[in-house]
């Protein structure tokens, strides 16, 4: 997944894009380390030597750094979590790689080691600047100047025409040919027919609108993942945020998919009751259970933490508008129980323990203490219906299927027990 290099910038099409930190610890004890596994790539997203940021790591944290350029493998020592590194990051790029003029991180390194000075030149506003050279970072910097791009462009100018004649070598062709290459290559390269075609862009209305649609996709794609690695406090304030935009806008009566599938996408399904409790409830919720028990329904349903957060939901209904609703709780939670939306075992589990988590731990007691005939009726029904079981069970088992030949259906008949016989008296042999 990728971030903004500079990340003060919340653009969804900011160009400047880097690989968001990995890092991984190994070790144990006084040898644990934090290996940055994609430190080549994000150092190539800054133009920078990997060996740079992983450096300025070290000073800043206190610790020692290791290199091992041809495994790609670069350490900081100690245990380190990338979220920690990440925002190190921010740091190194605002002092070493965005421009202070523009804030483009399209910037290079003149390195003087005689002159002990660090120029940098930016190549999106031509401005010019020296770094200042206190950080510890810097002395790194001036002992292993990066290689000169100049120098590196002509080495790579070199193994391009070798290659090019080795080609030709395998190829057969002599050096005419070799003279000739552009010649050879060039209809390939430039076809005016084609390119008229591929660069045409249709300019109706229908064709910019689903360009637009399919821009707007691929930035929800690049927002969604990141969504996810958010604080708990930051994904539920952004769930809150998605339900209350659904109720402003009054598509919420139909919306119980998807405020569903936002909560599945910032895992916090289990706290969605809680926050359609406070969106979606007031003094008149018995009315509103049964026009929104289908969202409810849809996190509550076999999920007993879901539940009890809707129990917490409620007792914060509870609170805004105590005069209306803490006489009539026992009402209202039979509501709940009567929708599906609360299991027995729910209930009697939240009722034997008063919490202070959503109210006062007093106004807990009060809704307890109102609740408390619901809850016995709620166990006696279940003893009831535990017994009224066993009684059926007895039943069947005085009932006999008998198979009549004359008859076209089999006959059901109650069977009595037969009566204990009773015991003969011992006879006396003796006595014959």
């Amino acid at each position: 997944m990728s971030v903004n290099v500079n990340r003060s910038v919340s653009d969804q099409f900011y160009r400047y894009k880097m690989p968001r930190l990995i890092a991984k610890v190994e070790g144990k004890g006084n040898g644990i380390k934090t290996v940055i596994v994609n430190m080549v790539d994000v150092a190539k997203a800054l133009n920078r030597p990997p060996t740079y940021p992983t450096k300025f790591f070290g000073c800043e944290l206190g610790a020692q750094t290791q290199f091992d350029s041809k495994n790609d493998r670069y350490i900081v020592n100690g245990s380190h979590e990338a979220n920690k590194l990440q925002d190190m990051l921010d740091g190194f790029i605002r002092k070493f790689v965005l421009c202070t003029e523009c804030d483009n991180p399209e910037t290079d390194l003149n390195v003087n080691p005689k002159k002990q000075t660090i120029g940098t030149s930016c190549k999106a506003c031509g401005n010019r600047g020296m770094l200042d050279t206190r950080h510890k970072l810097c002395t790194f910097i001036l002992k292993n100047p990066p290689e000169s791009n100049d120098s590196g462009s002509a080495s790579a100018k070199k193994e391009k025409e070798k290659k090019n004649r080795k080609k030709d070598k395998e190829n057969g062709s002599g050096s005419g040919e070799a003279g000739n290459h552009d010649n050879i290559d060039a209809p390939q390269a430039v076809d005016g027919d084609d390119d008229d075609e591929d660069w045409a862009e249709e300019t109706t209305e229908e064709a910019q609108r689903r360009r637009m649609e399919e821009i707007s996709d691929h930035a929800k794609n690049l927002t969604l993942s990141e969504d996810l690695e958010k604080p708990l406090e930051e994904r539920v304030n952004l769930f809150y945020s998605y339900v209350k935009q659904k109720k402003e806008s009054g598509t919420i009566d139909g919306a119980d998919k998807d405020i569903l599938a936002e909560a599945e996408r910032l895992d916090v399904k289990a706290m969605g009751p809680l926050i359609l409790s406070e969106l979606l409830f007031n003094d008149n919720i018995r009315d509103q259970i049964k026009k929104y028990k289908r969202h409810f329904l849809r996190f509550c349903h076999s999920n007993k933490k879901a539940q009890k957060y809707l129990l917490g939901g409620f007792e914060c209904v509870v609170k805004l508008h105590k005069v209306q609703l803490l006489p009539r709780v026992a009402v209202i939670l039979k509501d709940l129980y009567d929708a599906d939306l609360l299991e027995e075992e729910v209930i009697f589990a939240w009722a034997e323990k008063v919490s202070k988590k959503y109210v006062s731990k007093e106004l807990a007691k009060e809704i307890h203490a109102k609740a408390a005939p619901f809850v016995k009726w709620l166990k006696e029904a279940e003893e009831e219906s535990e017994g009224s079981e066993e009684e059926e069970d007895e039943d069947y088992e005085n009932v006999e299927v008998v198979y009549s030949p004359s008859a076209n259906k089999l006959k059901v008949e109650t069977v009595k027990p037969d009566a204990p016989e009773k015991e003969e008296d011992d006879i006396d042999i003796d006595a014959i």
